[in-house]
């Protein structure tokens, strides 16, 4: 299996069913700090819905339609970043994240999340990369900021959690724009 150096004892590797295990006990300690942001974090309670919430991932990726990658810091998984959605045919794909308290105040979520966009855009030859997030998630919203994308809107009322409807707001960055920054 390959691992990327994120720097500081950090990896970032491909998270597939057979980690199942690993990656519940992980959602075990992240799920209140991840499930206002991420829906499938209140779905993985057990051995199988954790195999099945990585299942849906490794179906994605054998359509080439969405992948997700673990976070190891010290050996532990503590978060990981996915393609929510990639698209070959529209050139556009969503990228997300999370992370468990363990890992925050490391810039870990934005070094890896700036590889997937620059293996989409600079890679797979795609246009567009969207990163999604309730305005009340500060954290979110700051990485697209630190990655340069642009706020184009936030759609209202989109995401329902506990009952309660909540808006969306729609980041992006273009190819041509990554470019300019020099991250490719």
């Amino acid at each position: 299996m390959f691992a990327i150096d994120l720097g500081d004892g950090a990896e970032l590797r491909p998270l597939e069913p057979w980690q199942a295990g690993e990656f519940l006990e992980h959602m075990d300690r992240a799920r209140e700090y991840v499930d206002p942001w991420i829906p499938w974090a209140s779905r993985s309670t057990d051995a199988a819905s954790a195999a099945a919430t990585l299942q849906r991932y490794a179906d994605l990726a054998a359509r080439d339609a969405g992948r997700i990658y673990g976070i190891w810091l010290a050996g532990t998984l503590v978060g990981g970043v996915m393609f929510v959605s990639f698209s070959t045919r529209t050139g556009a794909c969503e990228v997300g994240c999370w992370l468990e308290p363990a890992g925050t105040g490391r810039g870990l979520i934005t070094r890896a999340v700036r590889l997937l966009v620059n293996w989409a855009l600079a890679e797979r030859g795609l246009y567009r990369v969207e990163w999604r997030c309730r305005p009340d998630n500060a954290a979110s919203s700051n990485v697209a900021r630190r990655l340069g994308m642009t706020l184009e809107g936030t759609l209202r009322g989109e995401f329902a959690y506990g009952g309660t409807r909540h808006d969306t707001q729609v980041w992006a960055v273009t190819a041509p724009e990554w470019a300019a920054k020099r991250w490719s």
